[in-house]
């Protein structure tokens, strides 16, 4: 029986032994393989990068000044058919940390060595080409393990004789010297060129604002064409829309005055059959009755005018003759009057002043009752004056009849009195 056995790619599966005696190796990265039980070997070797930490302690250079150097290292088991056998042969069987500690060994060896060579201001200075170096030396002893160095650094280099302090110290005072000489000749070249950048950059800016205002002014033109061009477009579409809003709106109030038409029309013909169907409900509830009605009326009203017509003929002859009766009546008083008067006339005619002066007398009483009637709703009258004052009112009163009774009848009545016999005027 057996079993199958499977490695990732970080991993080499190496297998050996199987059966028939075989003495076959073979090894697999990222695969699987079948292991026969009790006749197959089958082993990992670990495909992952290693971190190495090297260091070299009080190790004397080519000086004779003893530095301390620690660096980093990243190797791992190459994967080459060959050179994954070679590591199998070297490694297989020993731990991760007892492969780590035979490279780190190789590694410090070679560190060592070229340390030995180098001077220290050749270590200090360029690192990147001491650890070059190392990696160079050091890569062919590795890879015949099957091993390689994927990166080597120097981390730090120092010493406990204070050698790299002191030369440190001489380089620093000459940094120091250069860097003051430096700054002096960088502030005046600082100060001369910042005054010759002010000038370029106040140049630049007037420039600057030269051309901003001239492309703010093309700007605003620009922006002025264009503001008229879209104001225009704007108002011959606002325009256009408003003109054509307003021909759909005539087309619409054309179609509701059309609608409103036949409505009409229909409306009108409805009411004419409506005023056809009252006319004959009229005619034959209405107008043929009155018809009946006004015949009858008329019939009896012409009766009635030919009746009133003949009363009033007949009352009219009756008036006629009563008139003329009164009429030959009246004249026959007025002759009779009309004679008495004369005879009347002959009478004052002959009895002259005397019958005048009889009517005059007849006419006192009533010109006294006229005089006196209003004074017949007085209840008391008082006369203001004194003796000779009331017999001047009293005579002057008198004095004043004789005038109103001429007024009145046209007869002077002092004339008269003086005609009668005994009278005095």
């Amino acid at each position: 029986m057996g079993n199958i056995h499977t490695v990732g790619p970080n991993e080499a599966l190496i297998v050996s032994g199987g059966c028939c005696g075989s003495t076959k190796k073979r090894t697999i990265v990222g695969g699987w393989a079948w292991a026969w039980w009790l006749v197959t070997d089958v082993q990992r070797l670990s495909l992952e990068v290693m971190t190495l930490n090297p260091m070299c302690e009080m190790v004397e250079t080519a000086q004779g000044v003893p530095l301390t150097v620690t660096g980093v290292a990243q190797c791992k088991i190459m994967k080459a058919d060959e050179l994954l056998g070679t590591a199998s042969e070297q490694f297989l069987g020993k731990s991760v940390k007892e492969i780590k500690m035979t490279i780190l060994q190789t590694l410090e060896g070679h560190l060592r060595a070229i340390l030995g060579t180098l001077t220290v201001e050749e270590v200090y200075k360029d690192r990147d080409q001491f650890a070059a170096l190392v990696r160079e030396v050091a890569a062919p002893d590795v890879g015949r393990m099957g091993i390689e160095i994927l990166s080597f650094t120097i981390k730090d280099v120092y010493d406990d004789v204070q050698y790299l302090q002191s030369l440190g110290k001489a380089q620093t005072a000459s940094v120091k010297r250069d860097a003051d000489a430096g700054v002096a000749e960088a502030n005046r070249d600082a100060g001369i060129r910042e005054a010759e950048c002010e000038k370029s950059a106040m140049d630049v800016k007037y420039s600057t604002d030269t051309k901003i205002e001239d492309n703010a002014r093309m700007y605003k033109l620009q922006k002025a064409n264009f503001d008229q061009e879209i104001n225009t477009a704007k108002a011959e579409s606002q325009l256009a829309y408003e003109l054509q809003a307003a021909k759909i709106r005539q087309r619409i109030r054309n179609e509701e005055i059309q609608i409103d038409i036949v409505e009409r029309r229909k409306q009108i013909e409805i009411e004419t059959q409506e005023i056809n169907r009252k006319d004959c409900e009229l005619s034959a509830t209405v107008k043929l009755p009155a018809e009946a009605e006004s015949f009858r009326v008329q019939a009896i009203a012409e009766g009635k005018r030919t009746q009133t017509v003949e009363v009033a003929r007949a009352e009219a002859e009756r008036i006629k003759k009563i008139g003329a009766a009164e009429a030959y009546a009246i004249e026959q008083v007025g002759k009779a009057e009309a004679e008495r008067m004369r005879m009347k006339a002959n009478v004052y005619k002959m009895y002259g002043d005397a019958a005048i002066m009889n009517i005059v007398l007849e006419s006192l009483p009533k010109i006294a009752a006229e005089v006196a009637a209003p004074l017949a709703k007085t209840e008391e009258i008082v006369l203001i004056g004194g003796n000779d004052q009331t017999t001047g009112d009293v005579a002057r009163l008198v004095g004043q009849l004789p005038p109103a009774i001429n007024a009145l009848t046209g007869v002077d009545l002092s004339k008269v009195l003086g005609k009668i016999p005994g009278a005095k005027a």
